[in-house]
């Protein structure tokens, strides 16, 4: 049967509004993704780490709850697990990591990765040269393996990345991504000065024929190596504080849209107009659904299945 294998960092957020804490999740785009997918019937392994201490509980709990396979997260102990603070004060957002890693990292038990499996990865975590020799030789296995791979391009959020040192590691990821993802906090920090139509031209394309990038209101635009340029238009029920439910969603239904409509690695590139559009509708929707629950650690999933999306899992059962 197909599988997920996310690959992510683990790390608890609290965000905090006029210095006051409002709310504590379990971060990153693709550990999000991860749980939304997981939580909606699609088998979903977790590649990461975190420290064998009282907030690693916390974030593996979760995933666990979200029916995440966790088997290949690294629990080190010399460390502590990592933690994001967010501060939001007078409309201003300033973002304070704390990591406490081991000297040696990465050291995960790999999933088992079969052709047509689905890889999502990306953020600072698939490009820090801690950890990056381990995590270039997983990715490059799973592309050898033909595996569709789902590229989250960018840098984490209150990481001073300087792109000149991580820009062979972005280009790497590029080259083994069958669609790569961006917003354009992503593209400014990557490709500054560029528009999303420049960044593709001059540099994505080249690598990946499929590139969808995620406007400030939530409609997407999306580039094919063939020239097609989509875009596909936002539903107007987003708010800003959703925007990292949203996207994680989005490349959750992403998965479940390949899943449903068994779409294999080598038709990747010949998707024709009209199943994209399916794929867009089924990959939105399911960002909606995402976007509008809690994320909060003591919530339940609170995924609630639309008629289109239990259509889907149903098809999703069909072809296992």
């Amino acid at each position: 049967m197909r599988k997920v294998i996310a690959i992510g960092e683990s790390i608890l957020d609290t965000v905090f509004k006029d210095d006051k804490p409002e709310s504590t999740f379990v971060g990153g785009r693709v550990a999000n993704a991860a749980a939304s997918a997981a939580s909606a019937g699609i088998p979903v392994t977790m590649v990461s780490e975190c420290c064998n201490d009282h907030v690693g509980n916390i974030i593996v709990n979760h995933l666990k709850n979200h029916n995440v396979d966790t088997s290949s997260i690294d629990r080190f102990t010399d460390g502590s697990t990592a933690i994001s603070l967010i501060f939001n004060n007078d409309g201003k957002k300033n973002i304070i990591n704390y990591t406490n890693y081991p000297t040696d990292r990465f050291d995960v038990v790999w999933p088992r990765i079969d052709e047509d499996d689905i890889i999502l990865f990306g953020s600072f975590y698939s490009i820090d040269t801690a950890l990056r020799e381990r995590m270039y030789e997983l990715l490059h296995y799973a592309f050898e393996r033909k595996a569709i791979m789902i590229y989250f391009l960018g840098c984490q959020h209150g990481i001073n990345c300087r792109i000149t040192k991580v820009m062979p590691a972005i280009l790497e990821n590029l080259e083994m991504s069958s669609i790569v993802i961006a917003n354009r906090t992503d593209l400014e920090a990557i490709f500054p000065g560029e528009s999303a139509d420049q960044a593709f031209k001059n540099h994505i394309e080249f690598y990946s024929s499929n590139f969808i990038y995620i406007n400030d209101d939530f409609s997407l635009t999306i580039y094919r190596r063939n020239g097609e340029k989509i875009h596909y238009p936002s539903k107007p029920t987003h708010t800003p504080e959703s925007f990292l439910g949203w996207q994680s969603g989005l490349a959750a239904g992403l998965t479940y849209a390949i899943f449903y409509n068994n779409l294999l690695f080598k038709k990747l590139d010949n998707v024709d107009s009209e199943l994209m559009n399916s794929i867009l509708d089924m990959a939105t929707e399911f960002a909606q659904e995402a976007a509008n629950h809690t994320h909060c650690i003591n919530a339940q999933s609170g995924l609630e299945k639309s008629e289109h999306l239990k259509r889907a899992l149903s098809g999703i059962e069909n072809n296992s």
